[in-house]
């Protein structure tokens, strides 16, 4: 069934809050990246950093890595990659990074603050894979710790026998987005023969439902390799059927406040509508 796209805009204004509004009108009817940028400052800290439930599980105030990474991602979005608070907010990334370039995935004191179980201070996190995507995919070279971070990614995919679902998902997404396309071909190549990956993108692994565009949302990315157009096919017809009576989509992880699932929500419902915009089905 076709995706209704009006009853999706209807969602999003009735639903989403003000940041992923503004986003809407940005990525489909032709709006000012200026009022995303706005709403995205009232997240920010004076260290730079992100928090105040950007990431909707984490929902302590102060700067953590994850919600730092949407607001990154958010910035790149809006064509502000090298602006003042996407700088303010790498030079954060410096200030807790590990020696090796590694990002935990979470900064001790959440812990005070409702949040979902899965948090927890661990070291050298798959967080790294992504926000070292997300700098190369902003045509950063200049950064501090980018290299260190590169590093570190490029030791990890190539010495984890046995990677987990999140991990592989922001593996690829670093692999996707490295300068150094013939290493990352090579490195996608040794991944499909130590994981079985038609398996985890039609199953999902590790309880989170991992899908085909999960590992590889873009067309014509170099993840793409691993998986088959049929599976690609298959999960972009389960996006379609996918949106709610009200318009909205749910995505398929644990809903565990009134707030987080609503603000989750407005996000995901943006992700499928790009998604299927991305492959013709919009």
């Amino acid at each position: 069934m076709p995706v209704d796209q009006r009853a999706a805009e209807r969602f999003i204004w009735s639903a989403a809050r003000l940041l992923d509004r503004h986003r809407y009108t940005l990525l489909f009817a032709d709006g000012s990246a200026e009022p995303v940028l706005e709403a995205l400052r009232g997240y920010r800290n004076a260290d730079g950093g992100f928090g105040h439930a950007l990431e909707p599980d984490l929902r302590c105030p102060a700067s953590q890595p994850a919600p730092t990474l949407h607001a990154l991602e958010v910035l790149n979005e809006a064509g502000a990659a090298d602006s003042e608070m996407a700088r303010d907010a790498r030079g954060w990334i410096v200030s807790i990074a590990e020696d090796d370039g590694g990002i935990p995935f979470a900064l001790a004191g959440f812990e005070d603050y409702p949040h979902a179980p899965w948090w927890s201070p661990q070291p050298g996190s798959f967080l790294t894979f992504e926000l070292a995507a997300v700098l190369h995919a902003g045509g950063i070279t200049d950064d501090d710790w980018l290299d260190r971070a590169t590093d570190w990614c490029w030791r990890s995919i190539e010495t984890t026998e046995q990677p987990g679902g999140y991990w592989l998902k922001n593996a690829c997404r670093f692999l996707d987005t490295v300068p150094d396309e013939q290493r990352a071909r090579a490195a996608i190549a040794s991944l499909a023969t130590r994981v079985d990956l038609s398996a985890r993108a039609g199953n999902g692994t590790d309880g989170e439902g991992l899908r085909a565009l999960d590992l590889s949302p873009r067309p014509g990315s170099r993840s793409r390799d691993l998986i088959s157009d049929a599976l690609i096919e298959a999960h972009l017809d389960a996006v379609e059927a996918g949106q709610q009576e009200d318009g909205g989509w749910m995505f398929d992880f644990l809903a565990w406040s009134p707030a987080q699932t609503t603000e989750w929500r407005g996000v995901v419902t943006i992700g499928a509508l790009t998604c299927l915009r991305d492959h013709g089905r919009l």
